[in-house]
């Protein structure tokens, strides 16, 4: 068994010139004040695996070029479209606009499991602040609240593991 390198990877894709003009997925991502930039990169290489449409990032949370960013994503942050956004109602309201389904990653009394959830494309998922999670004022604002169900003592994953795990539901959702 021989692992196989980036560059068969890419070639396999259909080359470098092929993913840069590939279409994306109709998924949006949106980072409500997210306050590690480490979790930012990570969640920048899981867009770039996923083909996000756009991430939003918003508030506290740090844009490229930062060298933390840049590490953890493996380069993604030049792979996957981005803007930042003062707030999270400002792109949330974007997003609305465009007819946008919104679903917030967040433990509440109106969230079911994110297994079962109906996404409709386009949709963007929000995911909050590591301690604090997604705002009222944007929970507010979301069509559905999702939540990764916990099986031990911690109430939560990382939000960085949370992205991946919803992202790739729900393209299983879509695709």
């Amino acid at each position: 068994m021989k692992i196989r390198s980036v560059k068969e990877n890419t070639r396999r894709k259909g080359g470098t010139r092929h993913l840069k003009s590939a279409p994306r997925h109709d998924i949006y991502l949106v980072l409500d004040n997210i306050r590690s930039m480490y979790n930012v990169g990570a969640i920048f290489r899981t867009c770039d695996g996923a083909r996000v449409k756009k991430i939003y990032l918003c508030g506290m949370t740090a844009t490229p070029p930062r060298e933390k960013i840049f590490k953890t994503s493996l380069g993604a942050v030049d792979w996957v479209p981005w803007v930042y956004k003062k707030s999270s109602i400002e792109a949330i309201n974007e997003l609305k606009n465009l007819k946008v389904q919104i679903v917030a990653v967040e433990q509440t009394n109106k969230s079911i499991d994110y297994k079962i959830a109906k996404y409709k494309t386009p949709v963007a998922i929000v995911l909050g602040h590591e301690l604090n999670g997604v705002a009222k004022e944007i929970l507010k604002l979301a069509d559905l609240h999702v939540e990764i169900q916990m099986h031990g003592r911690a109430n939560s994953l990382n939000v960085a593991t949370s992205a991946g795990i919803i992202l790739y539901r729900v393209l299983e959702k879509i695709i």
